[in-house]
């Protein structure tokens, strides 16, 4: 890392040391090249045992986004982290998990939305019925829906050592594969809020 970088990344900490740093949403720049240095990651936790380096161990890649949930959303971010657990994932595995729920659904358990839905997409993975992701039922449960978006990442070979985005979209395979990498911060907050509450 060069000294100018190195000083602005601790110059940035420094500042939320001391005076805490509110996040806000940041545009989305579809030609922000991808960084190959790690950066601090802000995860923002009480919790000690939570591994901050398991939750963004390759850094972020491009602009980060970030949205503000209500509590049916901080409600399947929960859900989402016990079924990550139920599944014996660690947290990095919910980290992805939640960041492919914030691109499908914004952590919104969605039904079906006619003309405007993918397909027959449910749910906060937006998996198909069709595609033999479970029934309308099961697909809704946010616990069922979290176990198999991780049993597909599973049979992912790697899938611990590759940037989110391309985890992602290997179990996901969606139109936009580069669209999960920017909620990956904010889901990495979630997973330091959360893992251990």
């Amino acid at each position: 890392m060069n000294t100018i970088m190195r000083k602005s990344v601790l110059g940035i900490a420094g500042l939320a040391f001391a005076g805490g740093i509110a996040g806000g949403p940041i545009a989305a720049h579809a030609a922000t090249p991808a960084v190959d240095a790690k950066p601090v990651a802000v995860v923002q936790t009480d919790k000690s045992t939570v591994d901050k380096g398991k939750l963004i161990p390759h850094g972020t890649q491009g602009a980060q986004s970030r949205i503000d949930l209500n509590d049916e959303q901080t409600g399947n971010v929960k859900a989402i982290i016990a079924g990550t657990k139920k599944s014996g994932m660690d947290e990095r595995a919910a980290v992805i998990s939640i960041a492919t729920s914030l691109q499908e659904s914004k952590l919104e358990n969605l039904g079906h939305l006619g003309d405007r839905n993918d397909h027959d997409s449910l749910g906060l993975f937006q998996q198909r019925p069709s595609s033999g992701w479970g029934t309308p039922e099961q697909i809704t449960d946010p616990i069922y829906s979290t176990q198999a978006f991780l049993k597909g990442l599973k049979q992912v070979d790697g899938w611990q050592d590759m940037p989110l985005t391309e985890a992602a979209q290997t179990v996901q395979v969606s139109a936009y594969p580069d669209a999960y990498a920017q909620w990956e911060q904010q889901a990495a907050d979630l997973v330091g809020q959360h893992w251990n509450s």
